[in-house]
């Protein structure tokens, strides 16, 4: 939870331009930090807070963010396995 008042607040747009470069040095687009904080990515969401018109976010969050992307997923626990049994990659050969 980010709390704003004691803690350095970063606009979207500004943390885009200081993750490291992509592939070709592009920088990542802003619109990558949009859909980390909403959808999120392999189950992790990044911590945001909305000011005013703004959302923002903490350099600390984005670390624990990509730490949480970097923890291995342990037997039994992380994303619920479809109820099926099956990858959607075999559903759609099926």
């Amino acid at each position: 939870m980010i709390d704003s008042s004691c803690e350095a607040l970063l606009p979207l747009a500004q943390a885009a331009d200081e993750l490291p470069r992509r592939r070709r040095g592009r920088k990542t687009h802003i619109s990558t930090l949009y859909r980390w904080a909403t959808a999120g990515c392999r189950g992790v969401v990044l911590e945001t807070i909305q000011v005013g018109a703004t959302r923002c976010t903490r350099r600390e969050a984005l670390q624990r963010f990509f730490e949480r992307l970097s923890t291995p997923v342990q037997a039994g626990a992380g994303i619920a396995p479809s109820p099926s049994g099956r990858t959607l990659a075999q559903r759609r050969r099926a």
